[in-house]
């Protein structure tokens, strides 16, 4: 993978869609694929139609839940394409990767392959404010083999998907939580800090709960006393506090995320006082102090918090209205991924471009 990766040409190109990208819905005309084994480590590295795969009904993915995954960006910026501390996405897989066995990846090679695979897509990458090209990389457990223990194969493959601005045509708009009160998402010593498949079924029936009562997102508790906050079901979560930026300390349990360490980075440098310390849902319910909540994370990037509902209690933040901090943060930073704001931090990495496949 020191050179550039194999291209298997496909036969016939999809169509783009123009309209309604939504998230997750449309497919790119190829992704890259490899495979690893005992013998040989991490080979067969591909690029290739963008098709079903095929593995065994015992693979072990299906049983013991052997799967990690990374989410990031691509952007298109004029006559460049721009992805956004792409670095920061696969050091963390290694570290999901440590946590449930599975066996490193070289993530400055996978960074050469994934701008490979960027450049060859590039005309699927919208051009409307707010859209980009969204990256899925993951690891999967392919070993056919019906017994509890560390799969001996796995299976790589990243993914590329085309997405719409996260608010569509609005500015950013205030979300409504639901604080799930029985359920946990994760402890310390568990894998609440890997990005593993699993964490994320887990949390499925409490975000079918808080949809049913007109709630867009859970916001989860630490599994041992039900008191601290921990993080959103697909974001981290920061608050206001007398003008301070606080979010809760990475304890085990909450994930340590590429737009969470970004915009602390951010406010940092933007003169705001941050903190990171363990913060009560009592503390949020009863605290006059707090003017603004707003999640972290890749998709939505900054999403303010305008309802929070715990247990028969409901508290509306902000007026439940964007905050002027988080509208100040989000602004920066998604200045910075546009590239019309300057990058202090180095965190745009440009794809070469070239027509050759």
């Amino acid at each position: 993978m020191k050179n550039a990766v194999e291209v298997i040409q496909r036969e016939q190109l999809k169509e783009k869609p123009t309209e309604s990208l939504g998230f997750g819905q449309h497919f790119t005309d190829y992704m890259f694929v490899m495979d690893y084994s005992v013998d040989k480590g991490w080979h067969n590295a591909v690029i290739q139609p963008y098709q079903n795969i095929e593995i065994s009904p015992s693979a072990q993915v299906l049983h013991y839940g052997q799967a990690v995954f990374e989410g990031m960006k691509a952007y298109r910026q004029g006559e460049s394409i721009v992805l956004f501390r792409p670095e920061e996405n696969f050091k963390r897989m290694n570290r999901s990767n440590a946590r449930l066995n599975i066996p490193e990846v070289d993530g400055e090679c996978l960074l050469e392959a994934l701008k490979q695979l960027v450049a060859l897509e590039k005309d699927w990458i919208p051009e409307g404010e707010g859209e980009s090209l969204y990256i899925r990389p993951f690891v999967i457990a392919t070993e056919p083999h019906l017994g509890v223990h560390a799969a001996l194969e796995y299976k790589f493959m990243i993914i590329l998907s085309p997405v719409g601005a996260y608010y569509g045509d609005e500015q950013l708009m205030p979300t409504r939580i639901y604080v799930e009160d029985e359920y946990v998402r994760a402890v310390r010593g568990g894998v609440g800090f890997a990005k593993a498949a699993g964490n994320y079924a887990a949390s499925l029936a409490a975000q079918t709960r808080a949809s049913e009562l007109g709630y867009q997102q859970v916001l989860w508790l630490d599994g041992v006393e039900q008191r601290y906050i921990e993080e959103v079901g697909s974001m981290n979560i920061f608050f206001v506090i007398d003008g301070k930026v606080v979010t809760p300390e990475l304890n085990g349990s909450i994930l340590p995320g590429i737009t969470r360490k970004s915009i602390i980075q951010l406010a940092e440098h933007l003169g705001y006082e941050v903190e990171e310390r363990r913060i009560s849902i009592e503390e949020v319910l009863d605290s006059e102090h707090i003017s603004e909540i707003f999640g972290t994370g890749t998709a939505a990037v900054l999403s303010p918090v305008g309802f929070i509902k715990y247990k028969e209690r409901e508290i509306k933040i902000s007026g439940g209205q964007t905050g002027s901090i988080t509208q100040h943060l989000y602004d920066q930073y998604t200045g910075i991924q546009a590239g019309t704001i300057p990058d202090p931090f180095g965190w745009r990495v440009e794809v070469p471009v070239t027509d050759k496949v």
